[in-house]
């Protein structure tokens, strides 16, 4: 019971990532090539994409350690097995990985935009690292005719 509704949770809030990154990696462009300054409004897109990330992440953490997808804690299958089975492989190392990437790089984006004093360095540095942290989510998402078995649930 408890597995499947974080399932569920971490099904929905990607929805709710994708679109704030988005939003915030359009904002960051066009705010960036217009030269226009950095408002309370970026500051609060930019944030809230940070902390939904990061509330995915620790949800997929949570799930990480209590999935059957994930068998590296159930003793009864190796490393080896694992490595040879693409569907415990993508979960068990390349879905973590590639997300805690895109995770390290969305947190630099933020941190390094809020010691930066110029409003256009500012959106610069929120567009490149929170584009690559998108393009790291793009490649590190379970699509279902990538990892067979995967499903989207």
């Amino acid at each position: 019971m408890f597995y499947n509704i974080l399932v569920r949770a971490h099904s929905g809030l990607r929805w709710v990532v994708l679109i704030l990154l988005l939003a915030a990696i359009v904002t960051a462009f066009r705010k960036w090539q217009g030269r226009d300054e950095y408002t309370p409004g970026n500051n609060k897109l930019y944030l809230f994409t940070l902390i939904a990330t990061h509330t995915q992440f620790l949800i997929g953490l949570i799930l990480y350690f209590i999935s059957p997808k994930v068998p590296l804690f159930e003793g009864g299958i190796d490393m080896g097995t694992i490595m040879k089975t693409a569907l415990y492989r993508f979960y068990t190392i390349e879905h973590i990985t590639g997300m805690l990437i895109a995770v390290v790089l969305i947190t630099i984006g933020r941190s390094k935009s809020r010691r930066i004093s110029g409003p256009v360095q500012k959106h610069r540095t929120v567009f490149i690292f929170f584009g690559l942290g998108l393009l790291a989510i793009l490649i590190s998402i379970p699509w279902p005719f990538r990892i067979p078995g995967a499903g989207w649930f």
